[in-house]
């Protein structure tokens, strides 16, 4: 059989496929999916074609309704002005809202069960669908597809991924978002390990950033800990094939936790933890979560164990859309480069975005440790801006260091600190006036062609991100840094400010850029010193943005003043 023939009689069957499910007369048509991976990740290789026969795990993202709904119902219930401020949705509203037509999950349910998918599960919000099938069935369902196995990243974990775009039955466009599980690799971790910086004579100096150091800086005392009497809660989540060790939470609270109450171990494990060595994402994570939110049940999300074609932030996602009780902070160290992504891809997923904001939940994501990011377009350089930083419905976290990276002094910009203006999600309202002004008063803008000044701003606001004491797998580590640590360090402070809200009969604090930015800032340490890195070239010469007065896109609002931020959002 020649190839062209059996390609023919593939495109054939998939076809016959596509009618008998969507009793469609007529002529079978292809539209190409968007969602496709640019290119391969560095450090990944191909050990070559899938059998036929493996079973591989997609996820079908089901066409919503009333987004737009959605996103004024988020703008009420995260507005202090607004009538329904606090009054947060439950999952079964949010369910109500958005879940697809019944002639959209119809649809794709009988063409995916003509294809032979077998065991799919949908989630409480009915707008995705997880179906198994073999690589054989999944590359006829998905014109174009062609599954490869793939070893990479620091762990060498193997995933299962498609290197070609595939295409969907035009019939299916109206219904389908993406299908995920076919082109995002796994990401890497950008935390740093940096050299001890050198300094003469050690009296009053600290010797790194440690839950002390971060409590003295923001005037944490030992009584602004959790009170153990209330439902509130906080989470991390992990997708780097990381995970952390109990032995090692214990040890890191003997060492630097004796001086405030604390838990001595995670409440509750979301996912799989993996066997062998930890990861220092992974221990950074928990560990200053739980140490600056001090005595708060603390979840982790857990990616090892997931099967080889799953997506872990996806993963995250649906559970997201699956769980009716959720706990109220959650931090999150991921990002990728806006440009790698989909317009599907990532509408799709700020929307999932938005449904957590709707529920009152707090998102926090790192801002990112490649300051404003590089990448040429068409032989120009430009700013690179990362998601889910950049999403208008998450709180993102920048970095900073101490002026004196021995001392307990004014905090200055870390170089690191990611920071910008998306490329896809225009500016929202909330944060119009702040960067209008950033922008007209800044003595060091970089030339208008790098940056989209009409885009979403970020960062929101900023803890400190160098010199941390991390223990991983029974050692200490010193100076490890990056913004995966200011942001379970910010994370743990709203925590705090949650419990005395629920304490007092309010609601927790909930999406909170819309009160951040009416509030310009107050409780927060102003960061006026220093710019992050951006592209080496003669133009900009590695210099992107600076901080300043005010809000900016290096620091944000600036790094948190517990007294002062509890003062600021207590009430109402």
């Amino acid at each position: 059989m020649t190839a062209d023939l059996q390609k023919g009689r593939m495109r054939l069957r998939t076809c016959l496929l596509g009618l008998l499910a969507l009793f469609v007369a007529g002529k079978c048509s292809y539209s190409p999916e968007p969602d496709q991976q640019r290119t391969l990740p560095p450090g990944w290789v191909s050990l070559g074609r899938v059998d036929s026969e493996e079973e591989l795990s997609l996820t079908f993202a089901l066409r919503q309704q009333n987004v737009e709904r959605l996103s004024e119902l988020v703008q009420a219930v995260s507005d202090p002005g607004s009538p329904r401020y606090g009054k947060y949705l439950t999952l079964e509203d949010v369910a109500e809202l958005v879940r697809p037509s019944p002639l959209t999950f119809r649809t794709v349910q009988k063409w995916l069960l003509a294809a032979g998918a077998r065991n799919c599960h949908s989630v409480t919000t009915q707008d995705f669908l997880t179906c198994w099938l073999s690589v054989r069935q999944a590359e006829l369902l998905l014109s174009g597809a062609e599954f490869h196995r793939y070893v990479g990243g620091p762990a060498e974990i193997h995933v299962i991924r498609s290197p070609r775009p595939y295409h969907l039955p035009k019939a299916l466009a109206p219904h389908v978002d993406f299908v995920g599980g076919l082109h995002r690799f796994p990401p890497t971790s950008s935390l740093r390990q940096r050299p001890e910086p050198q300094v003469s004579g050690t009296v009053g100096l600290h010797l790194g950033v440690t839950p002390s150091v971060i409590r003295q800086r923001y005037n944490l005392t030992a009584q602004d800990v959790g009170s153990g009497t209330t439902n509130n809660s906080q989470a991390c989540a992990q997708f780097l094939e990381q995970y952390f060790h109990d032995s090692d939470l214990a040890e890191f609270m003997r060492l630097f936790g004796g001086k405030f109450a604390h838990q001595a171990s995670v409440a509750r494990v979301v996912g799989q933890q993996g066997r062998g060595r930890a990861g220092i994402e992974a221990s950074l994570d928990v560990e200053y979560l739980m140490s600056a939110g001090a005595n708060i049940s603390t979840w982790v999300y857990s990616s090892p164990g997931r099967h080889e074609s799953q997506e872990p932030f996806l993963q995250w996602l649906l559970l997201l859309s699956n769980e009716s009780a959720l706990p109220h902070v959650h931090t999150v160290s991921y990002g990728d480069d806006e440009d790698s992504l989909s317009s599907a891809y990532i509408q799709r997923v700020n929307t999932e975005l938005m449904k957590a904001a709707a529920r009152g939940l707090t998102l926090l994501f790192a801002s990112g440790d490649s300051g404003a990011g590089c990448w040429s377009v068409s032989g120009r350089h430009q700013f690179r801006p990362s998601f889910p930083a950049s999403s208008p419905y998450v709180t993102t976290v920048g970095g900073t260091s101490f002026q004196n990276p021995f001392r307990v002094t004014n905090e200055i910009v870390d170089y690191i600190s990611g920071g910008g203006f998306s490329n896809v999600f225009p500016q929202p309202s909330y944060q119009e006036e702040a960067v209008a002004q950033f922008l007209s008063s800044s003595p060091h803008l970089p030339p208008s062609s790098y940056f989209n000044a009409s885009g979403r701003a970020y960062p929101d606001v900023a803890a400190l991100s160098d010199g941390y004491w991390v223990v991983s797998n029974s050692v200490p580590i010193p100076w490890v840094s990056g913004t995966s640590a200011s942001t379970p360090v910010f994370g743990g402070v709203l925590s705090l400010i949650n419990e005395h809200r629920i304490l007092s009969g309010r609601p927790p604090l909930g999406f909170l850029n819309p009160r951040l930015y009416q509030q310009r800032g107050a409780g927060l340490f102003d960061v006026t010193h220093g710019c992050h890195e951006s592209c080496l070239n003669e133009e900009v010469q590695g210099q992107g943005f600076c901080s300043g007065p005010g809000w900016d896109p290096v620091t944000g609002w600036g790094t948190p003043n517990f007294p002062a931020l509890l003062k600021t959002l207590i009430n109402p």
